[in-house]
């Protein structure tokens, strides 16, 4: 079978801004890494030192209002999602992601800002032939009312996601995506985290989403949507679970063969169906090839809205 190499950036690039919890003014920069690093998070200014940490999924420290990674010492860096998302999204292999504050900026609330970062930054091929873990039979979770599997897949990644909210405004939605650069630029990498304005008090209260406003944020009341610019896509909060997916299992260590579906789920879900096929060494195998790779033909996105009950991306993980 042919088999195809892996790819890191060609020079670095930075973007700057506020972390949606912290408020905190926070500079990111994405540069090369050699062959089978994968993504390498530094934090700098800590002390005078800086402190790594591999994005795996061993190093999830908490999932409550976004993914957080930590090591022995404590968490390093928070909502990790939007940027892995990016790089797995694009067909990144390896990278380094400098941060010098406690939370990857937020940007416009997608993962757009870091998309064009990589376009700056230019894709390069590497030596080292590239890696999947190939799902080998299903594996399950429920938490709740909510269930995740990865399953075997002929055709690359795939994402089938459902979201189901009381709010009518955003009410049951849909969407089945087949991961290929091209596809996750237009379809899945603009899509804007998502809250209900009823929910800010308390996130305030609680000392979260210090930095949420109509900037980077699709904001909902009880009956309408209050940013005037309006949608990017009708379903746009259902892509932006897609695009959290993406990122949650760019955690894998390795691109995925497989099929994962989700419904009602969030990044706690998401991490705990990861660690489930992780740990059944039965269930996975790594494999060398792009022909398992490459995706079947993109299916088309479908979206409804019947009910469901409203709670933020940078609130608690529930939908």
């Amino acid at each position: 079978m042919k088999l195809n190499r892996q790819t890191t950036l060609r020079s670095q690039a930075t973007v700057t801004g506020v972390g949606v919890h912290s408020g905190q003014l926070v500079n990111l920069t994405i540069g090369p890494a050699p062959i089978d690093a994968g993504y390498i998070f530094v934090r700098t200014g800590l002390n005078g030192a800086d402190r790594e940490v591999q994005a795996t999924a061993d190093a999830v420290i908490a999932t409550e209002f976004a993914t957080v990674l930590g090591d022995r010492e404590g968490p390093l860096v928070s909502t990790a999602e939007h940027v892995l998302a990016a790089l797995r999204g694009m067909g990144v292999d390896n990278a380094v992601i400098e941060i010098d504050g406690p939370e990857v900026p937020i940007m416009d609330g997608s993962a757009a800002a870091f998309v064009a970062a990589i376009d700056q930054a230019g894709i390069v091929t590497q030596s080292g032939v590239r890696r999947f873990i190939q799902v080998l039979k299903p594996v399950h979770v429920a938490i709740g009312d909510s269930f995740g599997e990865l399953r075997p897949f002929a055709g690359g990644f795939r994402a089938e996601v459902e979201i189901d909210f009381v709010n009518p405004q955003i009410g049951r939605q849909s969407y089945a995506f087949d991961l290929s650069a091209e596809r996750f630029r237009r379809d899945i990498s603009r899509a804007r985290t998502f809250g209900c304005m009823s929910d800010v008090a308390r996130l305030w209260s609680a000392g979260f989403a210090l930095g949420a406003s109509f900037e980077n944020s699709v904001v909902f009341d009880d009956t309408r949507l209050l940013n005037t610019e309006g949608l990017r896509f009708r379903d746009e909060c259902v892509r932006h679970k897609v695009l959290d997916v993406v990122g949650d299992l760019a955690l894998a260590g390795l691109p995925l063969l497989g099929a994962y579906r989700s419904v009602r789920g969030g990044h706690k879900l998401n991490h705990a169906v990861l660690t489930a096929l992780l740990s059944d060494r039965s269930a996975w195998r790594v494999v060398e090839s792009e022909t398992a790779r490459r995706p079947r033909a993109p299916a088309e996105a479908g979206s409804g809205i019947v009910g469901g009950m409203i709670a933020p991306a940078y609130g608690p993980d529930v939908s």
